[in-house]
């Protein structure tokens, strides 16, 4: 019974902690496991200043705060695992996690998140850690007065842009398109910083190094041309892919590989749930992830316990 809980949430980001702290809270037991290290994409925020009633707060703080809240209502966490195969279809759900160890409950969230795009150029893998990151909050003191490169026009893009001119002494942002996807206060914001400048409707084709990186080549997607760029960094922010591979012919995905789920985050198999940013839907943000994660939890405690009654 030590491996049996009533609801087991996969995925330890924003959603995922806060269905641990509702179902813990309300006295589910509850199990988080998480294949990485806890708070997801959060912690790769530099600043969240748009979460209600906290001025301003780093992601990693954040989740630390979510992680703690959970534990203390006493959620059980599990992180830096590998989860090996999952049995969805029966009423006793099965996770094996790093091939061995099973772990049961009658309820699932799946809480997965995703991960940063890559652009795919040519040296990309190459050069990860070597001067091409995903991560403002984790690398930028190491670009201190140094040129870097900030690809993307979506919101990510431009607030960590700025983040990144603390450190930075130059930030140029490289767009394939001729017009940003952001809201107006983030491109006014990135304008009016005088340590920003812009190339637009153009896209690195290829990164250049020997150790570690100093040069891209940038081709200009309308003209065609080509050119060669010196430069100390690159940071990418175009966007995420949902974690599901591990869930392909599990449960039910649409065309971008994202979880399908109704209003209460219901999904094709009974006492399976899902939220935040794996499943489909519109807008990502902390906020929704913990809304998304709230309503799980709410409906996963409620699945638990009409299995009770009818018992």
């Amino acid at each position: 019974m030590d491996n049996h809980f009533d609801v087991i949430v996969i995925g330890a980001g924003a959603a995922g902690l806060t269905a641990g702290i509702y179902l813990s809270r309300a006295k589910v037991r509850t199990l988080i496991l998480n294949e990485g290290a806890v708070g997801g994409q959060m912690v790769l925020t530099h600043e969240i200043a748009n979460y209600p009633g906290v001025h301003s707060i780093s992601g990693y703080e954040l989740a630390r705060n979510m992680k703690t809240q959970a534990q203390n209502f006493g959620c059980t966490i599990k992180s830096n695992l590998r989860i090996t195969s999952f049995d969805l279809s029966g009423d006793v759900k099965k996770i094996t996690v790093n091939e061995k160890d099973i772990y049961t409950s009658h309820a699932v969230i799946i809480s997965t998140g995703g991960r940063s795009r890559t652009i795919g150029a040519v040296g990309e893998d190459t050069f990860k850690g070597k001067g091409i990151s995903y991560c403002a909050t984790c690398d930028g003191d190491f670009f201190q007065d140094k040129d870097i490169i900030v690809v993307g026009g979506g919101n990510s893009a431009l607030e960590e842009a700025v983040a990144l001119t603390k450190y930075a002494s130059k930030v140029t942002v490289v767009h394939q398109f001729d017009h940003f996807q952001a809201f107006s206060h983030y491109v006014d914001e990135a304008k009016k910083n005088p340590k920003i400048s812009f190339i637009m409707e153009t896209a690195i084709t290829e990164f250049i190094g020997s150790e570690k990186l100093s040069s891209v080549r940038l081709k200009n997607l309308k003209t065609g041309d080509i050119m060669a760029m010196n430069i100390d960094g690159v940071f990418i922010f175009i966007g995420y892919v949902p974690n599901t591979e591990k869930l392909e012919g599990i449960i039910e995905l649409n065309e971008w590989k994202e979880i399908k789920v109704d209003a209460v985050m219901k999904t094709n198999l009974p006492g399976v749930f899902a939220a935040g940013d794996s499943i489909a839907k519109k807008y990502r943000q902390v906020t929704t992830a913990v809304a998304d994660g709230t309503i799980a939890a709410l409906s996963a405690a409620d699945y638990i316990n009409n299995l009770i009654t009818r018992s």
